[in-house]
């Protein structure tokens, strides 16, 4: 009988483990969608996260962490398994877990070691049907993000950040003395919300205690914004889902700093919970036998290179970061900054290495834990494997291998094309070698390098038969049309039958819907305005019809080109509306800017707003009375800075804003419950007609202000004999 003797590598690390009579107990914080430059230990200038600086101050920071594939479900089950999504995927549907590869994962070989294990937050690993996670886990709670707010027992809302992290206080709390423990705390953060396409708050929802912040930074443009940039991308890279969502995120100036500032207040809640826990686990008297471990499941492009999301072979979708603090190791091992390249792959390997339990002969990554407790160089791999074949019919798929200096891949559905960048003097991966006959060696040994390790893992991946989808052409910047497809007419219905609310987001106290009809109500409590937004788009140039009924003495309005404010509450929008007075002609269709400039245009004048901001009365037309209580539709249409409104179509609001600090040019689109008495309002068949971007901006010179025009009357009590200011040059 052949004598299989327990290697002298794990006798080490039995050792390492339990010399003073303790396994260490493991948490781990995992981010969703996270590069590693938005932190302020990986050089960021703005990003405030002191908890994870002192971890890495503490502990080591890695320069080079990766994963094998970026995408959410397959680096998640990567960490499961211990397997690259080549090899646990199931063949012809490479996204679903083998029963095999999912029946112990790392944690079973945790808990089967003595260990309470513990996960909450966000799943989405793709298993096998009738495989249970909570099967897997002393205690389970699966939170998801949508939405990221969720209503607690008391009736307020609670970040999903600050809910798995009391969770794992919770967990904390119920932990039995002297019993190590392994906790998983998956935050959905930093991820968009992919429904919701309002900047700000809308896509990047953060926890309220982050309110306020980074509002007065300077948000400095993508790294690689260039358009020359994208246009040097190959044409099945340009119409990817990375192209739609950069519409949606990233395609204007104030989009970007919007949703910059947005993602950051996520990272910071994020490291705002995390300080919770370190100080929950302080007071347990746990912190000095428990090993910390951060980072995130897949990189994210940001505007740079024109794309918004993760399914690439840059850098920007590869990288992520990956702060490890150990509190048992030596004073020279911390405060390390380690290059080696590390990956997703390698997290199960080193969680059972510092159990001291052994690692499975089927996994596939590398146990790491010697960088983290040796100061000096050690041997390590040459090379890390990449690939993406997730999505397939959408996501081009790649495969290839990266050294610290050369990175190849190959995008096997389009014919093998190949890249090839040198990582030292191209670390932008701005210039594709593949091409160039002086790498035609370097460019050959890293193909070889990617077929060999091709048929480690696997083989090939079946042949793709169906065309690549495209996912989409320029569109507005409005983006308005990626979500909405107009009918025949160029109008889309905003609206839906039935009785449910898709697409708007709006307090269920204030807002139901009926019968395709959505339905503002207040009991004449109410202190401050409230909104209902729809989240599908923001809106620039359009062409609005919505039919309105208010009960009588009500006031209400439909807000455009607005902007979210969460400071003032979660339902609270500025910017311009058209009024919707039920028993006041005078305000009935009016032009009035909420929380700004106020009234620029009462019904029936014609306006312009001069550029201090000033507005102007250059005409007039008929003040007609609408009865309330009965439907009439009002239609806006706004073409640049030019907004006019109707009633029943007769004109109440015609106004050239020629004010370009005050006008805004892009913004949400939501309806109004105005604070004061009881009241019903009441919208149905709303229909817009996107119109292009690039129409006109009117001019002064075009629309000159007579002399003698008289100024619009300001909202709110005057003085005593004020007189209108007449216009003159």
């Amino acid at each position: 009988m052949k004598c299989n003797p327990f290697p002298l590598f794990f006798l080490f690390l039995f050792f390492y483990s339990i010399v003073d009579g303790k396994k260490p107990n493991l948490v781990f914080f995992f981010t969703d969608d996270q590069t590693s430059s938005v932190l302020g230990c990986y050089g960021h200038p703005l990003a405030k996260t002191p908890n994870i600086d002192r971890l890495a101050k503490d502990g080591t920071r890695f320069t080079n962490a990766l994963v094998s594939q970026s995408i959410c479900w397959v680096s998640r089950t990567t960490i499961l398994t211990g397997l690259t999504g080549r090899s646990y995927g199931v063949p012809g549907n490479h996204d679903m877990a083998k029963p095999e590869a999912v029946e112990k994962l790392y944690v079973d070989l945790l808990r089967d070691a003595g260990y309470r294990t513990g996960f909450a937050g966000k799943w989405h690993a793709k298993m096998p049907k009738g495989w249970k996670a909570q099967d897997h886990f002393d205690f389970f709670d699966p939170i998801g993000r949508n939405p990221f707010y969720k209503k607690q027992a008391d009736g307020t809302l609670r970040h999903e950040t600050e809910l798995i992290v009391d969770r794992g206080i919770e967990f904390l709390e119920n932990q039995p003395s002297g019993k190590p423990f392994a906790l998983n705390m998956w935050f959905n953060a930093c991820h968009a919300e992919d429904g919701d396409r309002r900047p700000g708050i809308g896509h990047f929802p953060w926890p309220r205690a982050m309110d306020g912040m980074y509002e007065e930074d300077e948000i400095a443009l993508p790294l690689l914004s260039d358009p020359e940039i994208f246009e040097k991308q190959p044409g099945f890279l340009k119409t990817t889902i990375n192209r739609e969502r950069f519409f949606w995120r990233w395609n204007t100036d104030d989009r970007y700093r919007t949703n910059m500032r947005a993602y950051l207040r996520m990272v910071s809640g994020i490291d705002h919970a995390m300080g919770r826990f370190l100080k929950a686990l302080e007071e347990k008297g746990l912190a000095e036998n428990t090993i910390i471990v951060y980072t995130a499941d897949n990189g994210y492009h940001m505007g740079n290179r024109g794309f918004a999301g993760k399914w690439s072979h840059y850098e920007e979708s590869l990288r992520v970061p990956m702060v490890v603090f150990d509190p048992r190791v030596s004073e020279k091992a911390k405060g390390q900054v380690r290059e080696e390249a590390v990956l997703n792959l390698d997290l199960p390997s080193t969680f059972l290495s510092w159990a001291g339990v052994e690692i499975p002969e089927r996994y596939q990554g590398k146990t790491f834990h010697k960088l983290i407790t040796d100061s000096k160089p050690i041997p390590w791999r040459t090379h890390t494997f990449h690939e993406h074949f997730a999505v397939r019919h959408r996501i081009p798929a790649f495969e290839g291998m990266r050294s610290n200096r050369y990175k190849y891949v190959r995008y096997v559905d389009q014919g093998n094309y190949e890249f090839l960048h040198n990582l030292r003097k191209d670390p932008k991966e701005l210039i594709n070698l593949a091409g160039d006959p002086k790498h035609a060696k370097k460019l050959k040994e890293m193909r070889e390098l990617t077929d060999r390790r091709v048929e480690e893992l696997g083989g090939p991946l079946a042949e793709k038969t169906t065309p690549l989808s495209l996912s989409t052409y320029p569109h507005s910047k409005a983006a308005a049309t990626v979500a909405n497809r107009p009918g025949s007419d160029g109008f889309s219905n905003l609206i839906a039958s039935g009785n449910r609310i898709r697409n708007w987001s709006g307090d269920p106290r204030y807002w139901t819907k009926k019968d395709g009809v959505l339905i503002g109500t207040t009991d004449g409590s109410l202190k401050m305005n409230r909104f209902i937004t729809w989240k599908a788009a923001t809106v620039r140039n359009f062409d609005l019809r919505v039919k309105v009924r208010v009960s009588t003495g009500g006031n209400s309005g439909i807000q455009y080109r607005g902007t979210s404010r969460p400071d003032l509450g979660l339902d609270v929008v500025t910017g311009y509306q058209c009024d919707v007075v039920a028993d006041k002609p005078e305000y009935n269709g009016m032009l009035y800017e909420e929380k700004g400039r106020r009234i620029l245009s009462h019904t029936g004048e014609k306006v312009v707003v001069d550029a201090n901001g000033q507005p102007w009365i250059t005409g007039n037309f008929e003040v007609k009375p609408f009865k309330p209580g009965q439907w009439h539709e009002y239609r806006i249409r706004v073409e640049a800075n030019h907004h006019r409104h109707w009633i029943d179509g007769h004109p109440t609001a015609d106004l050239i804003d020629l004010d370009e600090k005050g006008r805004l040019m892009e913004g949400v689109l939501a309806m109004q419950v105005h604070k004061g008495p009881a009241m019903t309002i009441e919208f149905k068949d709303m229909r817009i007609k996107h119109l292009p971007d690039d129409l006109p901006i009117r001019s002064a010179e075009e629309h000159p202000i007579p002399e003698g025009s008289k100024g619009v009357r300001p909202q709110g009590k005057l003085p005593k004999g004020w007189k209108a200011p007449e216009f003159s040059r």
